[in-house]
């Protein structure tokens, strides 16, 4: 028979258990809101990138995102007080994700969506897992579970379908090569995510991001200045709204909810969802520019969300640890 003292000591550990049980689910609830504004965001830069490309050149509106994005993170560092100067050994970091994933990508998919509608440029920029699968096995013998196997056929037949010669018209050479660029900026992913995946730094995602974002803004605007000239923006209000919402909400403050909504969702179920970021972007470029959503659309954008999905579900990937973990760097910019 429990004496007093134990009835006592189960009383008061019983609410402690329920009140550490709801806030865990509060805090799960607001990383999954998080991470849901963060996919419609993400998914509505798309149409809202093809729309500021008829007021500035590519190159241009690529230096002025990551401009406009690292002045945000930044000054909200700055003001947090958790800004730090990287390490030796985060430079390869800096590099890979500032000139890969931030220029390289950003720079391609901006030159490409200038000449093909944002909805397909979405689908194919977000078909980086597809090429994650094979280099990973081929250039670090991972081993590769049916599931990945299936998802990276399906995911490869679905990029076939969106090149087949009912779906592009390969007598113009402009919308095939922005095809193929978009293909160039997804693999650039890819490799930055291979790199990320083998290569551990001293700090976390969320420390070095503005730093990577400086990486990219200073050659872009050189780039910029020496290929497309002075400043090309129209100056127009269109313009200025376009460029606060692709920097600060779409970089800047998508970044840090994708952050925080990794500390309390596990990461098969982020990789899942960013699944939703070319979905959104396909249906919101259909609905605010007119854009068409044709059969073989529909046949390849299903196929590559398939594929992306069996990927997902096969990887078996442990649950995210709290921010500044080693383990926090693989999937957080995936939507930029």
């Amino acid at each position: 028979m429990r004496n007093a003292s134990d009835q006592c000591s189960g009383a008061a550990v019983c609410p402690q258990m329920g009140h550490a049980g709801f806030n865990l689910r509060s805090r799960q609830a607001n990383g999954l809101a998080l991470l849901l504004i963060a996919i419609l965001i993400w998914g509505a830069n798309w149409p809202v990138m093809k729309t500021g490309l008829s007021h500035i050149t590519p190159i241009w509106f690529s230096a002025s995102r990551f401009v406009t994005g690292a002045a945000c993170l930044f000054a909200l560092q700055v003001l947090t007080r958790t800004l730090r100067l990287p390490t030796r050994r985060d430079v390869p970091l800096l590099l890979s994700v500032g000139l890969l994933q931030m220029l390289a990508f950003t720079v391609l998919g901006s030159i490409a969506m200038a000449d093909i509608p944002a909805g397909r440029s979405a689908v194919l920029a977000y078909t980086t897992p597809l090429w994650v699968m094979p280099a990973a096995v081929l250039f670090f013998h991972e081993k590769l579970t049916r599931a990945q196997l299936i998802g990276t056929l399906l995911g490869i037949a679905g990029v076939a379908v969106l090149f087949n010669p009912l779906a592009i018209d390969w007598s113009n050479g402009l919308i095939v090569k922005a095809n193929l660029l978009l293909l160039c900026a997804s693999l650039c992913w890819a490799i930055c995510i291979l790199h990320l995946r083998y290569y551990k730094g001293d700090s976390s995602a969320y420390q070095l991001a503005p730093w990577q974002m400086l990486v990219a803004s200073g050659p872009l605007l050189i780039i910029a200045r020496v290929t497309e000239g002075p400043f090309t923006g129209d100056g127009s209000r269109s313009l200025w709204e376009v460029i606060l919402f692709v920097g600060p909400l779409a970089t800047a403050f998508c970044f840090c909810a994708v952050n925080a909504a990794s500390m309390w969702l596990s990461t098969t179920s982020m990789a899942s969802a960013m699944l939703g970021v070319p979905i959104v972007g396909l249906l919101m470029s259909v609905a605010l520019l007119g854009e068409h959503l044709t059969p073989s659309l529909t046949a390849g954008v299903i196929a590559i969300i398939g594929g992306i999905l069996f990927v997902t579900m096969g990887s078996r990937k442990p649950r995210s640890l709290p921010l500044g973990s080693d383990h926090d760097r693989l999937g957080l910019k995936k939507g930029l």
